[in-house]
């Protein structure tokens, strides 16, 4: 027992000083951020027909002869200088987490690529996301809806996933495409939460909640949910799944969306019988098959953040963990 104590006042000894080092640096790089500008932003646009031709290049050294591969170099050499005004294919990628966390980069491509599109150029969303918070979402939906009427196409590509909050987002588009095997729907709300009340009145510990507004809250993590609280937030959920409904009908209004909307998942090949997707076709296939038509530019926003910043929410995560969440 004697050891046990020791070596918990050990730790938190050591907990401590940790704590209090991490604090006196964040305050130090804070400091220094704050002179050198603080945090910094930028659009990186990278063409990929580079990279597609630097792949064929590496194969046709080694399938031809010298004086063939002349001949074929200085072929591409005058077709690219007869299609210098060649379209825009610019491409983007969406990596959707619980809270969309994307979204404020894609907020930022959409703005970049909205200021110089033209009519005739298209954006590719390649999209994955098995969804998650509503309003962030609904968010990420919207800032594609942005796009429509300004460019000549918006192309969303679901390798993997679009489902749920991800299927939101790929309705917006004029055109989905699907892997064979890609997850896609799931359009439908839920709502779920742990309830302590019995093991806290087990243990005589009393939870207070004071609210004004009869509904500010309906579910509660520790106190005694009622039913009239159930039935109010079901009829919440309700609304949201309406929602989606009517917003899904409004990209896509030859889909039965009824037929689909039942939270419900399905593989490429079915999502395509059901209408929830165009064509069956990967994102790498439909890039390779545009290269000879358009310039493909992929767009990233980058935000280097100093080194307070990300020190400081190191920290964060540090306190979170010790809480016990």
């Amino acid at each position: 027992m004697e050891f046990l104590q020791n070596y918990g006042l050990f730790l938190a000894k050591t907990v401590t000083v940790l704590l209090a080092f991490l604090v006196a640096v964040i305050v130090a790089a804070g400091l220094g951020s704050r002179s050198r500008g603080g945090s910094r932003e930028r659009l990186e646009v990278t063409r990929l027909n580079d990279r597609l031709d630097s792949f064929r290049h590496a194969l046709e050294r080694r399938l031809l002869d010298r004086k063939a591969l002349r001949r074929l170099v200085k072929q591409r050499a005058r077709a690219r200088r007869q299609a210098a005004s060649r379209p825009r294919l610019f491409v983007l990628d969406f990596n959707g987490d619980l809270r969309a966390s994307q979204v404020e980069s894609l907020r930022q491509e959409i703005s970049g690529i909205l200021l110089v599109a033209g009519p005739d150029d298209e954006v590719l969303v390649r999209l994955q996301s098995g969804g998650g918070m509503v309003p962030n979402y609904g968010l990420a939906a919207a800032e594609l809806a942005r796009l429509k009427g300004r460019v000549r196409q918006l192309t969303i590509a679901i390798d993997r996933i679009a489902a749920s909050g991800g299927y939101l987002m790929a309705c917006v588009a004029d055109r989905i495409l699907a892997a064979p095997f890609a997850i896609v729907g799931s359009i439908g709300v839920v709502a779920q939460l742990p309830n302590f009340h019995r093991l806290l009145k087990k243990h005589d510990v009393d939870f207070e909640l004071l609210t004004a507004g009869e509904y500010k809250r309906t579910l509660t993590v520790f106190g005694e949910n009622t039913e009239q609280g159930r039935q109010k937030l079901k009829q919440e959920l309700e609304d949201t799944h309406g929602l989606f409904k009517d917003y899904i009908r409004r990209f896509r209004p030859g889909l039965d969306v009824d037929r689909v909307a039942t939270g419900e998942y399905w593989l490429g090949e079915r999502a395509l019988e059901l209408g929830l997707v165009d064509d069956l076709r990967t994102s790498d296939d439909y890039l390779l098959e545009r290269s000879e038509q358009a310039e493909l530019l992929q767009v990233r926003y980058r935000r280097k953040q100093s080194v307070g910043k990300r020190l400081s929410l190191s920290l964060e995560s540090l306190l979170h963990g010790l809480r016990g969440f």
